[in-house]
């Protein structure tokens, strides 16, 4: 009996992770991201993308314990097992996505190291530096990075106001970017 009721937690958890999954991914392949902020509709430019959102999300778990410390995990387990796959799908074989995952994985956390401390800062100005030598380093100029900067503390902001529960149930809902938001009006 025991067994099925781990059982049943365990897929209730996954039910839940799947459903943020889903949130982090349908938000950063918003076409405005790339047509309008001029992302780069690249591999690169998506996993940078994939990196922002899933940063928030875990920002705003960060330092919770119990249900949402496991969530946090299980999500990280889970966007680097997608990583792993895309690397794949990609053709990088099997001896190159190890060193390709570490890279990746040191790319991911340093981001979440400076965005974290721009966001606790409210530093829009630092945030848009890090983000365009994250997202467009090639550029002399990328005046869509303060776009984006603004974008990501909206972001951050609507997910602390977002209460542990909803978050434990899998809802999740990202700031509109500007261009949306005038289509709800």
């Amino acid at each position: 009996m025991f067994q099925w009721l781990s059982g049943a937690r365990r897929r209730s958890r996954r039910r839940v992770v799947d459903a943020l999954y889903g949130e982090i991914v349908a938000a950063a392949r918003r076409p405005q991201l790339y047509s309008d902020w001029q992302v780069p509709d690249t591999p690169l430019g998506r996993f940078e993308m994939m990196s922002l959102h899933f940063f928030l999300l875990l920002h705003r778990l960060r330092g919770k314990e119990g249900a949402l410390k496991e969530i946090a995990q299980e999500l990280t387990d889970h966007f680097f097992l997608e990583v792993d796959h895309s690397l794949r799908e990609l053709g990088v074989g099997d001896l190159g996505v190890p060193k390709r995952i570490k890279k990746l994985a040191r790319m991911f956390y340093g981001r979440l190291s400076v965005y974290g401390a721009a966001v606790d800062a409210g530093d829009e100005t630092a945030l848009a530096s890090a983000l365009k030598r994250n997202i467009a380093p090639d550029r002399t100029v990328w005046i869509e990075a303060a776009a984006l900067a603004a974008y990501t503390l909206d972001a951050h902001e609507a997910l602390q106001a977002l209460s542990d529960e909803d978050l434990q149930a899998g809802r999740l809902r990202f700031a509109p970017l500007p261009e949306e938001g005038m289509d709800d009006g």
